[in-house]
């Protein structure tokens, strides 16, 4: 029987993708990726939503075969895990490259069993646990090579840390102030900021030899990203990480892998975030450069050949209409001329085919935000006066807040405090049990909810959501026609607009309700968890709307970058006792 591995993560190996090509409906998603991943491996994956940043990592974990190329891990027994930071999606919440059936599998586990069977099954115990055990009943029945088949089993199930699991999930949930009781509760009956503890959890506990974190940080408060980070930093084995946090990637990642938008390649940068913005911008200026000098020679000599021709046009109807003299031989050093300038014009002309074309830079889709403001409202905008709210055994307060014209405020916090409690008493959806909370005159709210449902809730036929370009033409009073050129302008196709909202992506119903914001006036923007679900150009072109945004502004956030970007006027911290448990 082999030694099984002494420790579950931080062994040597590789893994070597080589040319991985998929498409999706006959388009494009890979082309030709090709990457190389150790046990010292912190990548980052980036570029546009929906470019294949997670269908890359479903192939990476096996979940997906490519059409062409192939994955080459050394040693044959690597283990590789996916983790996404959503363990109770429901269908529709996944990532876009996930299948129909993980979905189903995920909407299923939410709902049955414990939280730490579905931690259990996400880490890769629970298939490793059956493994073992089917090994050991054939080792029983004497199968052939049933010894040989035991003892890989046996190596996986220890390589992935199933020994242990319950121990190092007690201890991970009392770091991240989970309560045990509800490792043994069903997940469907957990708050959002215990799903998102639980989430980390789970990538705190796993044992892979590769961990592939699918947009780790959505949601993380404050302490939760430190500790994520902190794991990041420590964790013995190869890490390939999907997010859009800038803050995040410069203090994790050594290298960057970027897939091209239009071209579906992929570019690999070392050196961490920062040198691959450096080297990023350098590109794109060299590039753009070239270009700029191919165009410049090739329009000067189609210019020079362009005068020879007409110098030697001109000289050849001289000659021939009006000659100076009758001398033959003057009017043939004449003609003889012309054609040495006719000459130079194809020397010219030969000299521009034998230009190296360069091809002009690809300019891709970026957003171009800008936010409608309303007429002014009040001064106040919204106040609290010793105002206490309460949802089911959660109380908040009292809290007292004048929030006044143009204030720009950020609501910050643990996961649990009570931000979205207190943005619903704001807003006047949740009255207070005691004290007083009023919404100013003249209040006109745009708002981004954390779930992104806001363009889901509108009925359609048979009391479901209509489809994408009439919730938007409702709520703006726009045409057809102008509503198709608004949503095209986020980036939203054909297919989409014609798709009901909440089938939508998280990212494409990102984008689609901040065509709202530009569609129709607003004097209060609500931004809760505004940058989740978009690209990191998305990220910036919103910070630049906000910076010419000059109503009022309520931003929910743990994005560090973010957040300074803003240029906020104050905060509201809920830290520290985050509420009291009714009886």
């Amino acid at each position: 029987m082999s030694t099984p591995p002494s420790s579950p993560a931080g062994r040597p190996f590789s893994l070597a993708a080589r040319g991985l090509t998929i498409h999706r409906a006959d388009r494009p998603v890979l082309v030709d990726v090709d990457v190389t991943l150790t046990e010292r491996s912190r990548l980052a994956v980036v570029g546009p939503n929906g470019v294949g940043k997670s269908t890359l990592l479903r192939v990476l974990a096996g979940r997906l075969a490519p059409e062409r190329g192939r994955l080459d891990p050394a040693p044959p027994d690597l283990t590789v895990g996916l983790l996404d930071q959503e363990p109770l999606a429901a269908p529709g919440r996944r990532s876009a490259g996930s299948s129909e059936a993980e979905a189903a599998a995920d909407a299923e586990a939410a709902t049955a069993g414990t939280v730490r069977a579905l931690v259990a099954d996400r880490v890769g115990v629970t298939a490793a646990e059956r493994a073992l055990t089917r090994a050991a009943d054939d080792l029983a029945a004497g199968h052939p090579e049933a010894a040989e088949s035991y003892d890989r089993a046996l190596e996986r199930y220890l390589a992935i840390g199933a020994a242990d699991l319950e121990v190092r999930l007690d201890e991970v949930a009392d770091r991240l102030g989970l309560a045990r009781r509800l490792l043994d509760a069903e997940p469907a009956t957990l708050s959002g900021g215990e799903a998102e503890r639980v989430g980390l959890a789970q990538v705190m506990v796993s044992r892979f030899d590769l961990t592939l974190l699918d947009e780790p940080t959505n949601n993380l408060d404050l302490a939760g990203l430190d500790l994520l980070e902190r794991w990041v930093v420590e964790h013995p084995g190869g890490l390939v990480i999907v997010s859009h946090d800038r803050s995040f990637l410069e203090r994790t990642v050594t290298e960057v892998l970027e897939i091209d938008g239009h071209h579906h390649t992929a570019t690999s940068f070392a050196g961490g975030w920062e040198a691959y913005r450096r080297e990023r911008e350098r590109a794109a200026a060299l590039a753009r450069r070239r270009y700029d000098d191919y165009v410049d020679e090739r329009d000067r000599l189609k210019a020079r050949a362009q005068q020879q021709r007409e110098w030697a046009d001109r000289g050849v109807s001289r000659v021939r209409k009006r000659p100076a003299d009758n001398d033959k031989n003057i009017k043939a050093f004449r003609l003889a001329q012309t054609e040495r300038l006719a000459g130079k014009a194809r020397a010219t002309e030969r000299a521009m085919e034998r230009l190296d074309v360069v091809d002009k830079p690809w300019e891709p889709w970026r957003l171009q935000l800008t936010i409608e403001r309303a007429p002014r409202s009040a001064t106040v905008v919204a106040a609290l006066d010793r105002a206490v709210f309460r949802r089911g055994a959660f109380r908040l307060g009292p809290i007292d807040l004048e929030l006044r014209w143009a204030d720009r405020l950020a609501l910050v916090g643990p996961n649990g405090s009570g931000k979205s409690t207190l943005l619903d008493g704001l807003l006047g959806r949740l009255d207070p049990v005691d004290g007083r909370a009023a919404l100013g005159p003249g209040v006109i709210v745009g708002e981004l909810a954390q779930d992104r449902d806001g363009l889901s809730n509108a009925a359609g036929p048979a009391g479901r959501a209509p489809s994408l370009v009439q919730a938007v033409q409702d709520a703006t009073g726009d045409t057809i026609a102008a509503t198709r050129s608004l949503l095209a302008k986020f980036g939203l196709d054909a297919e989409a607009i014609g798709r009901r909202p909440d089938s939508l992506s998280p990212g494409e119903r990102t984008r689609a309700q901040l065509a709202l914001f530009q569609a129709r006036g607003v004097n209060l923007l609500v931004l809760d968890e505004p940058t989740n679900h978009l690209d990191l150009e998305a990220i910036e072109q919103l910070e630049l709307a906000l910076q010419t945004y000059d109503g009022t502004l309520i931003v929910v956030s743990h994005d560090r970058r973010f957040l300074e970007a803003v240029e906020l006027t104050t905060a509201l911290d809920l830290g520290g006792d985050p509420g009291v448990e009714l009886p």
